[in-house]
């Protein structure tokens, strides 16, 4: 029975990742994933870092989260559309996996982009300005389950019934400005009121910038276990709409 249950476990991981390595040969290159999820964080963070004071490690640590949430979030919208438009998605949905395994796979492509455009945002950062990461290990987590986390999120909008990637790249472009905006990435959480803070705390992109600042500053205003939870509980509770969407869709002949 272990053997059985080891030998599908073992299944449903390739299935996933010949899904994701399927996706990053096709879609990493189109226009659509370099504008939304490699240069649109870069363009963000020059843009209101501009003449602030801010140190080298700061500056890369609030990098770190934009490129982490902005990346991975980009896949999904543009990634399951394009496919349906183009009836690739039919194929995968008849093919012998489960429709969780699927989404994972997907999942796995926005969180890839994600984990190599803040690498390389973070190589920038060492070698550009010299920056030094406090606790590496640390580093690695954060990328890990905020490139995990927000590449669910932006699932969702995958998710949503349509074949045109226009459809669900607006609103999934608010969602991110809006959770930006109440985060804390540009204003500090303790220079915020009392009802803004109340606010951030709502968002998962508050916990992965304050993880970030644990990893590159050594220091953070919470707790970094409550990161890093927050951070894995969010992941699996995006997957939850995801799949019943996809069913709804499935149903509707998307």
């Amino acid at each position: 029975m272990k053997s059985e249950w080891w030998g599908r476990l073992r299944d449903e991981v390739a299935q996933a990742w010949a899904v994701a390595a399927k996706d990053v040969k096709v879609y990493y290159l189109r226009p659509g994933m370099i504008m939304f999820g490699f240069l649109m964080p870069f363009f963000m963070f020059f843009s209101f870092s501009v003449r602030r004071e801010m140190a080298a490690a700061q500056g890369v640590a609030r990098l770190l989260a934009l490129t982490v949430f902005f990346t991975a979030a980009a896949a999904g919208p543009f990634i399951v559309p394009l496919e349906r438009r183009l009836g690739t998605y039919d194929r995968l949905l008849a093919a012998p996996m489960s429709l969780l395994t699927l989404l994972l796979g997907k999942t796995a492509v926005g969180a890839l982009f994600a984990i190599g455009v803040s690498g390389l945002s973070l190589l920038i950062g060492m070698v550009a300005f010299g920056v030094s990461i406090a606790q590496p290990w640390l580093l690695v987590a954060g990328m890990l389950l905020g490139s995990f986390s927000f590449s669910a999120l932006g699932l969702i909008f995958g998710s949503i019934p349509t074949r045109n990637p226009g459809d669900v790249q607006m609103p999934s472009t608010l969602l991110r400005w809006g959770l930006l905006f109440i985060s804390g990435v540009f204003i500090p959480l303790q220079e915020m009121a009392p009802l803004a803070q109340a606010v951030a705390y709502l968002s998962p992109l508050t916990y992965a910038q304050d993880l970030m600042n644990h990893a590159v500053l050594g220091a953070g205003l919470l707790d970094l276990w409550l990161d890093l939870a927050v951070l894995l509980v969010s992941g699996i509770l995006f997957l939850i709409p995801s799949v019943l969407m996809h069913r709804r869709s499935r149903k509707l002949g998307y």
